[in-house]
């Protein structure tokens, strides 16, 4: 049996096929103005017996596809079980949204926190800090490690931070350090969100945030805590959808 789990998010679709236990594909896409569509084109990529939702958008598939559905939080849970690690929290930054978890001795869901009321410290804050300041992603987090010392930056508000970086830039402060600056802003928000619900412990770090190497970095530090990233972090979540399909099968 081919088990898949398709993760429905606000910028990204992810897709993951499971087969006796192992990861056998995975195809990911923008989600564009019609995540149905996309969604479908992911699919019939792929072959599969069963498959699970999850994500922001996991209803739309159910309603046309009438498939099982899993919560966010859930398919993170089971996605972060996939890869050997010891972490008890979870953090996962993805396009516009941050959650936190929590699991308890046994790798049970204890407890979360999720802010998806704003996209500040979020992915797409990232690419609207990055836009400004004239970098590409992989060029912003590289000039922010490469910078001796961070530019302050008050505003997390994805449209107050952009006249502010702007503002600072024109008047001639560095834009390393400006984004040096930008990706403490982020990791402080997400540390302070984590250091509420579990103040030890390793970190299993997921999402699309999880590839910029300066947020990993700085958030080690932050924490003092080791901080895992998998593979392929935006997968987690598509992955612990396909479990939950192997679990109930």
């Amino acid at each position: 049996m081919k088990y898949a789990g398709i993760d429905i998010g606000s910028r990204t679709i992810k897709l993951a096929v499971l087969e006796n236990g192992r990861l056998i594909y995975s195809r990911k896409s923008v989600t564009s103005h019609n995540p149905l569509e996309t969604a479908h084109d992911l699919m019939d990529s792929a072959e599969f017996d069963v498959i699970t939702a999850t994500g922001y958008g996991r209803h739309l598939i159910k309603s046309h596809m009438s498939c099982p559905v899993i919560s966010e939080i859930s398919a993170f849970v089971l996605g972060a079980r996939f890869f050997p690690n010891t972490c008890r929290s979870i953090l996962d930054i993805g396009g516009q949204d941050t959650k936190a978890i929590v699991l308890d001795f046994q790798g049970d869901l204890s407890k979360f926190e999720m802010n998806d009321r704003c996209a500040a410290g979020t992915g797409r804050f990232l690419e609207v800090m990055a836009a400004v300041l004239g970098f590409t992603l992989e060029e912003f987090s590289t000039a922010a490690l490469s910078a001796k010392k961070a530019v302050k930056i008050n505003s997390m508000c994805t449209v107050f931070a952009e006249s502010e970086v702007v503002s600072l830039t024109s008047q001639g402060a560095d834009r390393d350090e400006v984004a040096l600056g930008i990706h403490r802003a982020i990791v402080g928000r997400s540390a302070g969100l984590l250091k509420r619900l579990s103040p030890t412990g390793g970190i299993f770090f997921a999402g699309g945030v999880a590839l910029n190497g300066c947020v990993r970095i700085l958030l080690e530090q932050e924490m003092n805590r080791p901080v895992f990233v998998p593979p392929d972090p935006q997968l987690v979540g598509a992955i612990g959808a396909a479990l939950k399909g192997v679990t109930e099968d």
